[in-house]
């Protein structure tokens, strides 16, 4: 019975909202942090994973074969630091892939924006590609500039550094099994 309440609550919310419109948004309950881009809210009843728009915070890995990126546990500590347990707003930017309660959002924390803040500690490069409409990269871009000149967190790596997407691509590679 929760489970048809919840998808109709969200089936609602879903018709209710243009799809050229933000995606579900408001103050939320931070509930789970998995990494250093994707939090799980929650609020009466309504929960939402929330893939943090415009950043991609380097891998962190829960197969003990593969260790995750430098900076991965770094970045998934300092957010849940800020926002776990916390009340948050969330600003929707449509809905991620899946499942079907993702959303791509920005976190605000007392008015801060904690995507902005991960970039700007170097926890976090700019992620460019296929942003969403009305998302503005732009203070990411000049934050990301500045954390480089800085060399803060990741980009204390230099050209060690790997970008999180080519992380990803690697480990497919090595992971997947050839006839």
């Amino acid at each position: 019975m929760k489970r048809v309440l919840f998808l109709f609550v969200l089936l609602t919310l879903g018709l209710s909202i243009p799809m050229s419109a933000a995606s579900p948004g408001g103050e939320f309950i931070v509930s789970k942090v998995y990494d250093g881009d994707t939090v799980r809210v929650e609020k009466n009843g309504l929960v939402l994973y929330v893939m943090l728009v415009g950043i991609d915070a380097p891998e962190i890995s829960n197969d003990p074969l593969y260790r995750g990126q430098p900076f991965g546990e770094e970045a998934k500590s300092f957010l849940s630091r800020l926002v776990q347990g916390k009340k948050v707003e969330v600003r929707g930017f449509g809905k991620a892939s899946a499942p079907f309660n993702k959303i791509l959002g920005v976190l605000y924390l007392s008015g801060k924006n904690i995507n902005l803040e991960l970039v700007q500690k170097g926890l976090a490069e700019v992620y460019r590609e296929g942003l969403p409409k009305g998302f503005d990269p732009r203070p990411y871009v000049e934050a990301e500039t500045t954390a480089k000149k800085m060399r803060l967190g990741i980009w204390s790596l230099r050209d060690r550094y790997v970008s999180p997407h080519a992380w990803r691509e690697g480990l497919r590679a090595r992971t997947t099994v050839s006839p």
